[in-house]
């Protein structure tokens, strides 16, 4: 280290301390869980129109809910939290700049109780099918018919 670079590193320390804003001068305007939403739906929109759709299908998922300024979403595992962790830093800018708030935050919530089963086979399908509506095992064994 020479002092060249100790005075190039203080001189950068101070221009970029000269650049940020302080937190009192950001603005922190009120919004509401509507405007929030408008917003969210917007900028999901937005990532399936510039092909990114693994993150507008998280967005999607479950509508976030509001506390104050903290916008919790609900994902159903931890490899989707991980997922959407990863880029939710454009998501998190884009709302603090639309709703001129920049105290907010997003908190993922995992709730593994809520994944939804899929039905892939046939039989799983028929099973599926069966729960909404009781009377197809006699329409299958009228007609018998196979999965």
């Amino acid at each position: 280290m020479s002092l060249a670079s100790i005075k190039a590193k203080k001189d950068l320390e101070a221009q970029q301390q000269h650049h940020q804003k302080h937190k009192e001068e950001l603005p922190s305007e009120a919004f509401n869980e509507t405007d929030m939403l408008l917003q969210w739906n917007k900028f999901a929109q937005k990532m399936t129109d510039s092909g990114k759709r693994l993150m507008a299908t998280y967005m999607q998922m479950n509508d976030p809910t509001l506390n104050g300024t903290t916008i919790t979403l609900e994902l159903p595992n931890q490899s989707t939290k991980e997922e959407f962790t990863t880029g939710y830093h454009e998501l998190l800018g884009y709302l603090r700049g639309k709703l001129h708030n920049h105290d907010i935050t997003i908190e993922v919530v995992v709730n593994e109780t809520v994944e939804n089963k899929y039905a892939f086979t046939p039989q799983e399908k028929f099973e599926r099918l069966q729960q909404i509506n009781p009377n197809l095992e006699v329409l299958r064994k009228t007609f018998d018919l196979d999965f």
